[in-house]
């Protein structure tokens, strides 16, 4: 969420987990629903994409799945139509590409943020 507000995004958080995502996401005149993973290995990464279930996300319950690589504080951006496994695997070191290079750091996908934010102040 503290990275998304950073980039000038608003960002709500639903109440409770009743919901299959985790946040929703303010580009402008689009609400995004986002679900967020995050992963702490320092090798090849994966997400399990389905939360507690053994089905994927679908279109009728989010519209991106967002990948945080601790590690490398690293973001993958991942439209549901990219994320309709049930794994994810990324290897942010690796020297060859990999075919999910074109969702590293694509914040992008979500179009114009909401609002812009300055930088902060260095002190």
């Amino acid at each position: 969420m503290f990275k998304a507000v950073s980039m000038g995004f608003g960002v709500a958080k639903p109440w409770g987990d009743s919901e299959r995502y985790d946040i929703i996401l303010n580009a402008g005149r689009v609400l995004w629903r986002v679900q967020v993973k995050s992963t702490f290995a320092e090798r090849r990464c994966h997400v399990n994409t389905c939360g507690n279930r053994r089905i994927p996300y679908t279109a009728d319950e989010i519209d991106f799945l967002v990948m945080y690589v601790a590690f490398r504080d690293l973001w993958y951006i991942f439209p549901i139509s990219a994320a309709q496994q049930t794994y994810i695997y990324v290897n942010p070191d690796s020297r060859r590409r990999s075919r999910h290079d074109q969702y590293r750091e694509a914040w992008q996908l979500f179009g114009e943020p909401s609002r812009i934010i300055p930088p902060p102040a260095i002190v």
